[in-house]
């Protein structure tokens, strides 16, 4: 089943935890397939030329431990593992890596919708320990789409992980071209990047935001933008061509943000780190702003 949202600015559409994507990277919780502003498209799909289309992000999916998944690291061979959002995964290999095809045992979903408003919950088995019940919901406000996250620990030991939304954008599919701007508000530190891949030097970095001198036709990659120092989360990406603008802001500072894309798809991460106690409970929320102006061209 899908869902969605709608109002004069946004129509957002939902897939359901059980519905289409149900690989064992992305969470499964509010699933954000594709998002019109205006009627104007301004998501996309992760690879345009997959023959494994379920396998692949699209819209705005998030992850939780990219690097290492809740319980990986105690669980032997052929045991299981949370992957927060979407349930246990067996281990088959000493290293984690999270474009692998692992097994999976889903968690119990819910899901509760009202007019602008989508709350879906996750509740998750007790393994090694650790158990948790995530809830997230998406709601509409204007030309503003707001996600809510509360990640409850209801184990026995500490959850430390990560998460952050793959953002796949593209305006109306407009390419990577020099007509698309992504601001950031702080100071770009290419010196502290972690990675640094950039190939055909398509992608240019200046000093607080970066530009495209044409359209890569080969996939970028940087991490640790800010070169590990703690600012504001957000970015906002312009096209200047179709005069409409993007940008997210979590309520939270981050240390770590990454920006991925290829020629149809530009992806910046804003990344939180998460550390609950037993019985504890974090939330966070990240809001996208959608706009379109003229005097932007």
């Amino acid at each position: 089943m899908s869902y969605k949202l709608k109002n004069s600015n946004l129509e957002v559409q939902i897939d359901a935890p059980l519905k289409n994507y149900r690989s064992p990277r992305f969470d499964w919780t509010g699933k954000i397939v594709s998002i019109k502003f205006k009627k104007n498209l301004v998501t996309t799909i992760e690879n345009k030329t997959a023959d494994k289309d379920l396998f692949y992000g699209k819209g705005l999916y998030n992850e939780f431990g990219i690097d290492s998944p809740l319980g990986f690291n105690e669980a032997k061979s052929g045991d299981w593992f949370h992957k927060i959002g979407i349930g246990l995964l067996k281990k088959d290999h000493n290293q984690y890596k999270f474009d692998n095809d692992y097994k999976i045992k889903p968690a119990t979903f819910s899901v509760s919708k009202k007019t602008n408003t989508i709350l879906i919950k996750c509740t998750s088995d007790c393994i090694n320990g650790y158990s948790y019940v995530l809830t997230k919901e998406i709601k509409l406000f204007g030309r503003k789409l707001v996600i809510e996250y509360s990640l409850q620990n209801t184990g026995e030991k500490i959850i430390t992980t990560d998460e952050y939304t793959h953002n796949f954008i593209a305006m109306n599919k407009s390419l990577s071209k020099p007509n698309y701007l992504l601001k950031f508000p702080f100071q770009l530190k290419p010196l502290l990047f972690e990675e640094n891949v950039n190939p055909e030097k398509k992608v240019l970095l200046e000093p607080s935001q970066i530009a495209f001198q044409s359209s890569p036709k080969k996939q970028y990659f940087f991490s640790n933008l800010s070169g590990g120092e703690s600012v504001k989360a957000s970015w906002e990406l312009i096209n200047q061509q179709t005069c409409i603008g993007i940008k997210e802001t979590g309520n939270f500072e981050t240390t770590k943000i990454n920006l991925w894309g290829w020629e149809h798809v530009i992806s910046p991460e804003l990344f939180i780190h998460i550390e609950i106690p037993p019985h504890e409970t974090q939330q966070w929320s990240r809001t996208y702003d959608f706009y379109q102006d003229v005097s932007i061209q």
